[in-house]
C-alpha cells in the first residue's frame, strides 16, 4: 500500500531568484510551502551571474528595458516590487554592494550572498526546500498531484519557477513549457538571448582577433546600445553585441558605430593635413592590433591625402557604420537569458496566474518576458516571484 501524499498549500518549481522569492511571500502569509529543485543545490544560475558577484538588480530597470509580445504585461508587478524593495532586502542582510555603471547594482564579495539572503528569508518563513527532487508527472483534479523521486506530493497552488533553456550544462530544461503545453497554455517563440553571435563564412579570419576589446554603439532593428564590443574566435561578444543579440534575427546584419562619439567624415578631413595611414589614426582610438587588421580588410593601402573623394566618404562610412552579416548565435550554451516563453495572454498580469488553470502560477524566465543584460532579468524574477506569491 502506498504512502498517502504529502500535503502544501503552495509548491513552487524551482530555486532560483523567481522561485524563491515567491516561496518567501507566501511564506510570509503562513502558506505552507515546499520548493522543489532538481539540482543538488539552490541558485546555480544565481551563483554565477555578474562573474560570481552577483548583478541583482538595476536601479533604472522599467518595462522598456523588457522585452515581449505583450509588453506591458510586466508594469503591474514591476510597479509593485521596485529594485530599491529589494536593496532594502540587502541591506537589511548588510550585504555590502556598489553600483558598477548605469544602475547595475553588484555585491562587493559574493553571488553566495546573495543565495544565503534568499535561504535566510525562506527559513524566516517556515518554507521547506527539498534538493535532488525531481517531478516526473502533474496531473489536476481538485488539487494539482505531483509524482516525484522523493514520493507523492499534492497542492492547492502550483508556482513554475524553472527557468529557461539556457546554460544546459546548470541543469536548465524544458521542464517548465512543456508543463505549460500540458495545461493547454501557449507559448511564443523560444530562442537564445543576451548571446554572442557568430561570424559569417567570409569574416571568419576576424577571429584572429580574439580578446580585443572596442567601444561601439550596435544597432539592429530600432534598438540602440553603446557599449563595447569583444572578438572571440568565433563571432562577437562583449556588452554591445549581448545586447543588441536579443533584438537580431537570422540573415539581418548589425551596424556597429565605431568611433561612437566621433563624426568619422569631419576626423578624415582633418587627418589628410598629417599626411599619415588610416590604420595609424585609428589607433589613436582602437588597439593597435585591432586598427591594423581592419584598415588592412577595408581601406587602400596608402596615406590618407592619397585617398579618392570616394574612398574618403567609403571609409567615414563604414567607420560610423559598419555592417556585419552573422551566421547565427552560440546558443543556449553560452546565453544568458532565454527569449520568448509562456504566452503572457495566459497570465494575469497581477498575480501571474494562468487564466484557464486556477491555482497555476508562472513566473519568471519561463514566462514571455525578457530583459536587458543589467540586472534587468533579476528584477523580473523578484517582481513576477512577489506578484505570485501575494496571490497563491
Amino acid at each position: 500500500m502506498s504512502a498517502a501524499p504529502e500535503f502544501y498549500d503552495v509548491v513552487v518549481l524551482g530555486a532560483g531568484a523567481a522561485g524563491l522569492m515567491c516561496a518567501i511571500e507566501a511564506g510570509k502569509r503562513g502558506r505552507r510551502v515546499l520548493v522543489i529543485e532538481h539540482n543538488e543545490r539552490v541558485g546555480k544560475k544565481i551563483a554565477i551571474s555578474g562573474g560570481g558577484r552577483c548583478n541583482f538588480t538595476n536601479l533604472g530597470a522599467g518595462p522598456e528595458n523588457y522585452l515581449s509580445e505583450q509588453p506591458d504585461f510586466c508594469k503591474s508587478a514591476l510597479a509593485r516590487f521596485t529594485p530599491w524593495d529589494f536593496v532594502a532586502l540587502v541591506e537589511k542582510h548588510r550585504i555590502a554592494y556598489h553600483e558598477k555603471k548605469l544602475g547595475q547594482q553588484f555585491c562587493n564579495t559574493s553571488s553566495r550572498e546573495i543565495i544565503n539572503l534568499l535561504l535566510k528569508e525562506c527559513a524566516a518563513a517556515g518554507v521547506e526546500i527539498r534538493v535532488n527532487c525531481r517531478v516526473s508527472e502533474v496531473r489536476k483534479t481538485g488539487r494539482f498531484s505531483l509524482a516525484t523521486n522523493s514520493g507523492s506530493i499534492e497542492c492547492q497552488s502550483l508556482v513554475v519557477a524553472t527557468g529557461g533553456l539556457s546554460f544546459p550544462k546548470l541543469g536548465a530544461s524544458d521542464f517548465g513549457y512543456r508543463l505549460a503545453r500540458q495545461f493547454g497554455m501557449k507559448l511564443t517563440e523560444i530562442r537564445p538571448g543576451l548571446v554572442p553571435l557568430t561570424f559569417a563564412t567570409g569574416d571568419a579570419k576576424m577571429g584572429e582577433l580574439s580578446g580585443v576589446s572596442v567601444p561601439v554603439t550596435a544597432r539592429c532593428n530600432g534598438a540602440a546600445f553603446e557599449e563595447n564590443l569583444l572578438f572571440t574566435h568565433r563571432g562577437l561578444s562583449g556588452p554591445a553585441v549581448l545586447q543588441i543579440s536579443s533584438f537580431w534575427r537570422a540573415g539581418e546584419t548589425v551596424s556597429f558605430n565605431l568611433l561612437p562619439e566621433v563624426d568619422a567624415a569631419e576626423m578624415l578631413a582633418q587627418a589628410r593635413l598629417e599626411a599619415i595611414d588610416a590604420a595609424t589614426l585609428l589607433s589613436r582610438f582602437w588597439p593597435r592590433r585591432f586598427a591594423e587588421a581592419w584598415c588592412a580588410r577595408y581601406t587602400p593601402a596608402k596615406k590618407l591625402p592619397h585617398f579618392t573623394a570616394s574612398e574618403t566618404a567609403t571609409l567615414a562610412a563604414r567607420l560610423n557604420a559598419w555592417s556585419l552579416a552573422f551566421s547565427g548565435t552560440e546558443g543556449y550554451p553560452k546565453a544568458e537569458v532565454t527569449l520568448g516563453g509562456v504566452d503572457t495572454k495566459e497570465l494575469s498580469s497581477k498575480t501571474m496566474e494562468a487564466r484557464k488553470v486556477p491555482g497555476l502560477f508562472f513566473i519568471g524566465e519561463v514566462v514571455d518576458v525578457t530583459g536587458w543584460l543589467g540586472g534587468y532579468n533579476f528584477q523580473w524574477a523578484w517582481a513576477s516571484g512577489h506578484a505570485a506569491g501575494q496571490a497563491v
